[in-house]
């Protein structure tokens, strides 16, 4: 479970993230949709406690992620494929998370199998591609077994087979009862398996409701997302907007 309320973030002087408030509940698979720069990655280095943010709460199981005794346990992330030690093998990678995490170790082969990634255990992350990278990181998210998954553009790099092998399980652990959050730029995949959208532009939240709800009225999730972030335009153009704008700034 994935609560926030009026969260706000400045990084650098300029406004990232205005006064989000929104919930993930258990069972629901999340997309957090955007432009460049519209502020998801912060939101998700923001609930995981990477970035500190200004002002506003964020609870992960109705409690701060900082009081957790053991964080690895109550929330998996996969932030990006830039995150790898180049020394490491995708083996020690998880075994050093699990070691850090409070983790046991023993669940490492088991996820390398789980991802694909079980001949591949012993290269080093730096001969690994874009997709086994990506595979790699979601190994790390699913390693404490956690009921909340934050994960960051996951389809990246995935071919055909990974896309469908991922898409699966996604569902499979929203099915368990986690709550999941994912930014993606992919609509297809939001139709596909998506619970509820949230989509932020210039800091905020500019639309938070069910996929069914989001569509009404377009012939596709595409044309309702631009007509979202149009309207939010023009109502940035009234002066009625966050200055903050795709390209402006972090993500």
């Amino acid at each position: 479970m994935i609560t926030v309320d009026g969260l706000s973030v400045r990084l650098g002087g300029q406004q990232i993230l205005d006064e989000v408030s929104t919930a993930v509940a258990p069972g629901q698979l999340v997309y957090l949709l955007g432009r460049n720069g519209a502020g998801k990655s912060t939101l998700l280095r923001t609930i995981c406690g990477i970035t500190r943010p200004r002002t506003g709460t964020v609870l992960v199981n109705d409690r701060p992620l900082a009081r957790a005794p053991r964080p690895l346990t109550e929330v998996g992330i996969h932030l990006g494929t830039d995150a790898f030690h180049p020394g490491h093998t995708a083996r020690r990678h998880l075994r050093w998370l699990a070691d850090a995490g409070g983790v046991d170790r023993r669940r490492v082969d088991d996820l390398l199998d789980q991802v694909g990634l079980a001949d591949a255990r012993s290269r080093r992350v730096t001969d690994l591609s874009l997709g086994m990278k990506q595979r790699l990181g979601l190994a790390g998210a699913l390693l404490g077994d956690a009921s909340t998954i934050l994960l960051d553009e996951p389809l990246n790099g995935l071919d055909i087979d990974g896309i469908r092998w991922l898409r699966g399980l996604l569902r499979d652990l929203a099915d368990e009862g986690r709550s999941l959050l994912i930014a993606s730029h992919l609509m297809d995949e939001v139709g596909r398996t998506g619970d509820r959208v949230i989509v932020l532009d210039g800091g905020r939240v500019v639309a938070d409701t069910t996929v069914e709800e989001f569509v009404v009225g377009h012939h596709t999730l595409e044309d309702a997302y631009i007509a979202t972030v149009t309207r939010d335009d023009q109502t940035a153009d009234q002066g009625e907007g966050n200055p903050a704008r795709s390209g402006d700034g972090p993500t």
